[in-house]
């Protein structure tokens, strides 16, 4: 599996929105579910810290991934602009793999 970890800043009056684009359920996985190998989208919402998020992609493998980004580099550009200034930080934490049994 191919995990991406991304940490948000998020003000109050945009919270509602982030969690809308953002969720399991949002635009940004609906974007993804377009993909095969695509597995999910898990939002965690900061309980020290109001505002901050972290978002955990998983896909099948960076291969995977790697295809997405291609197929749909319009479509997430223009998602990436229509969401642009939601959070008033975006910090990509990092990639990470599971082992291959």
């Amino acid at each position: 599996m191919y995990t991406i970890l991304w940490e948000f800043r998020v003000l109050p009056e945009q919270c509602e929105r982030f969690e809308a684009a953002y969720a399991a359920d949002g635009l940004w996985a609906q974007l993804f579910a377009r993909s095969e190998g695509f597995i999910a989208v898990e939002l965690l919402r900061g309980t020290e810290s109001a505002g901050r998020y972290v978002t955990v992609d998983r896909w099948r493998s960076r291969a995977h991934f790697a295809q997405f980004k291609n197929t749909f580099a319009k479509e997430y550009a223009a998602l990436d602009r229509e969401l642009d200034g939601i959070a008033d930080s975006e910090t990509r934490i990092g990639v990470f793999e599971t082992r291959a049994p």
